[in-house]
């Protein structure tokens, strides 16, 4: 284990996380390398009356790793993956980005549901829930976790799943980082060779409502090999999908789509790229860089009504951040609603605008350009993905899971943290 503190070489380097907005300098760094050395780590934090961060890929948007004064336990030490082929299955450590899950399993032929980015960390990704392209054939990551270890605020190890500890099995499917910190996942794995279609219409901002509006009724009918997704910037929107499968079978969907794309605007640029896999997990890393300031807000959807596509093409600014939506359903709405505490089952669409900047002179304008693109949708809204959530506090949790779920994970909270060791997340108050 070792130990960083203010002024010790490395100190800076490992307080710095994905947000450089993020600026905030712990009394300790512990660089753990295993449960035992968490567990220990914890001791000394509660022992002393200190905050206690928790990083992995820390793309927390607020920071949430980086605890001001208190103690930073950083799990990057324990970054290993070991897959089982035969099994499909996964051991995962809590330390591990998911180009390490995605890189290990692909050598097999398999895959699991992984984010779109392949710095970001297992650990956050899963335990918020965890969407990705595979998504809508595999279901949500945390719908693929079959075991974790976790170290409790107690600082006992604990193998949790089904038939152990069930109440805190249910909370990690979703729940967030509320109840300790895991330092293993195992994952189901899925058989995917790694053919994929990524798919793009590309039309004017200001004159692209019909066709959105098309889209959006091509997606309900949408294989579950496709992830319809669109995205705005730079005065462009982006209309299409990600395919995952057979790629004869994606060509066709992709002529479909133009073909009842061209019967409301003809007026589009095609842009479709066959690529593997792992390309596609990576495509995004520059973009979702880490020496970017960055803000947030994002939005679940039931339905793509036309007021919330009017809402989502209005755009008023140079301030405004770009915009993204992806489409839910198929495998993440088999689950049970009450089978995890991820609890939006009913989504159709994410969205999230997000804005990215160097000069920290920008803070203000963007900040409140995102807050005001993000409140035209809000009445529209049917709650959020926890994960995306930013600098919403109660307010925020209370979109993310529903009343009967936010009781239980309370009720779970009181169990196993009962003094709220763990509160540096989107946090869960224990139930009194």
């Amino acid at each position: 284990m070792k130990t960083l503190e203010p002024g010790d070489d490395g100190y800076d380097d490992a307080r710095r996380v994905w947000n450089a907005m993020i600026d905030r300098r712990p009394r300790y760094i512990v660089a753990c390398s295993s449960a035992v050395e968490v567990a220990e780590a914890i001791r000394f934090a509660r022992a002393n009356d200190l905050e206690i961060g928790v990083r992995c890929g820390g793309h927390s948007i607020v920071g949430h790793a980086v605890p001001d004064g208190g103690l930073m336990i950083d799990l990057r030490p324990m970054g290993s993956v070991e897959v089982d082929a035969s099994a499909r299955r996964a051991r995962v450590q809590g330390g591990a980005l998911l180009g390490a899950l995605d890189r290990a399993a692909q050598a097999h032929g398999l895959a699991t549901t992984a984010g779109n980015v392949s710095h970001t960390g297992i650990g956050g990704l899963a335990l918020g829930g965890g969407m990705g392209w595979l998504a809508r054939q595999h279901g949500l990551t945390c719908d693929n976790v079959v075991s974790f270890e976790v170290v409790t605020a107690d600082s006992e190890i604990l193998r949790v799943d089904r038939d152990h500890h069930p109440d805190l099995f249910w909370a990690l499917r979703g729940g967030g980082g509320n109840f300790g910190v895991v330092t293993e996942f195992e994952l189901v794995l899925h058989p995917e060779p790694g053919d994929v279609l990524s798919v793009e219409y590309l039309y004017p901002v200001a004159s692209g409502a019909a066709a959105m509006r098309r889209w959006r009724d091509e997606s309900t009918r949408a294989d579950r090999r496709a992830t319809y997704n669109a995205t705005i910037s730079d005065g462009t929107l982006s209309l299409g999908f990600v395919w995952v499968g057979d790629l004869v079978d994606g060509e066709a969907a992709a002529s479909a789509l133009a073909t009842s794309l061209a019967e409301v605007d003809a007026g589009f640029e095609r842009v479709i790229v066959p690529m593997t896999y792992l390309e596609l997990q990576t495509r995004e890393d520059d973009v979702e860089a880490h020496e970017w300031r960055r803000y947030w807000k994002g939005h679940y959807f039931s339905e793509l009504t036309d007021d919330v596509i009017d809402a989502v093409l209005a755009r008023d600014g140079a301030d405004l951040p770009n915009a993204s939506l992806q489409a839910y359903g198929g495998a993440i709405a088999d689950v049970a609603q009450g089978e995890t505490a991820f609890s939006r089952r009913d989504t159709a669409f994410e969205f999230v605008c997000a804005s990215k900047w160097i000069d920290s002179a920008d803070d203000e304008a963007r900040v409140a350009g995102a807050r005001r693109y993000a409140a035209r949708m809000e009445p529209f809204a049917s709650g959020a993905y926890v994960n995306a959530l930013s600098d919403e506090g109660s307010a925020g949790v209370r979109r993310a899971y529903a009343p009967t779920h936010l009781a239980r994970l309370a009720a779970v909270k009181e169990r196993y943290d009962p003094t709220n060791a763990f509160h540096l997340n989107q946090n869960i108050v224990p139930s009194v």
